[in-house]
């Protein structure tokens, strides 16, 4: 279809107001981060080229979050926590989709119906019967309560079965006559062809582990096991906020997803385009 070369101008304004929205709040957070507490709000009414530009610079709150706060352990646990969580979740989720496409049990339709209802369930609703399930394992503040409940991801499992359902049936049965086993044709013919919904799929489990807040907060009770989302919660105190220390926070836990899927963008959008909805 022929654009109007009219709307063109106006495409660009819409596009550069829409990156103003997005970026403009993380520019103040960057650059607050950098200044000292006192002066953070100084310049904020009326608005100028100093709310945005630090006139003195200082990377105390950086400092201060890994030497006082100790924000390595914390920033190591949240990395910890989201790989284990990528690694075992495509696994996991990967072998449930192959199941569900190329095994014929009974109770299919319906099992793969609860998978799908999983992700459509809001998990405040099953957060206190899954608290009391994991306390009752013994794993409340260990690393196996934060990590457990999230390995299977009904979302990863559909998008994987809707991969695995366009790819032609005769690659599979042409395998099983020359004798490969179920586990050689999953781990050797299937995963290979996978690449786009595989990135796509860890993508989406690293980003959405590393923003879990609410569970963590519930699973960990000391220090050692703490994440990045919940830490962010201890800048706000009874008499005071730690404002500068809070956005140079915000700036860690937002700039590693960022560089995750920066190089992996293109991979991330063909997965999610390439996965069909054949039945």
């Amino acid at each position: 279809m022929k654009r109007n070369k009219g709307s063109v101008p106006l495409l660009y304004i819409a596009h550069i107001l829409l990156g103003l929205i997005i970026l403009l709040p993380l520019a103040f957070a960057l650059v607050s981060s950098l200044r000292p507490l006192d002066e953070i709000f100084r310049y904020m009414s009326p608005v100028s080229w100093r709310t945005f530009i630090p006139t003195h610079i200082t990377f105390d709150a950086y400092v201060s979050l890994f030497v006082d706060r100790g924000f390595g352990r914390i920033f190591f646990n949240t990395f910890y926590v989201s790989i284990v969580n990528v690694v075992v979740g495509l696994v996991i989720a990967s072998m449930a989709a192959f199941a569900f496409v190329y095994f014929e049990f009974k109770g299919r339709a319906l099992l793969f119906f609860l998978v799908i209802l999983t992700f459509m369930i809001p998990f405040e609703v099953i957060a206190i019967p899954l608290y009391g399930l994991v306390d009752s394992l013994g794993w409340i503040d260990t690393y196996s309560g934060i990590i457990v409940p999230g390995l299977a991801n009904g979302l990863v499992i559909f998008l994987y079965r809707q991969f695995f359902l366009d790819l032609p049936k005769a690659l599979i049965e042409s395998a099983r006559i020359d004798g490969a086993s179920w586990f050689k044709i999953y781990a050797g013919i299937i995963l290979p062809l996978c690449k786009p919904v595989t990135v796509s799929a860890g993508l989406l489990i690293f980003i959405h582990q590393w923003e879990s807040f609410m569970w963590p907060l519930i699973a960990t009770r000391s220090k050692e096991y703490k994440v990045i989302q919940v830490a962010l919660s201890d800048f706000v105190t009874e008499f005071a906020t730690y404002w500068n220390e809070m956005f140079a926070g915000i700036i860690i836990a937002v700039i590693v997803p960022v560089l995750v899927l920066l190089p992996l963008q293109r991979y991330f959008v063909n997965g999610i385009a390439n996965t069909g909805s054949k039945e």
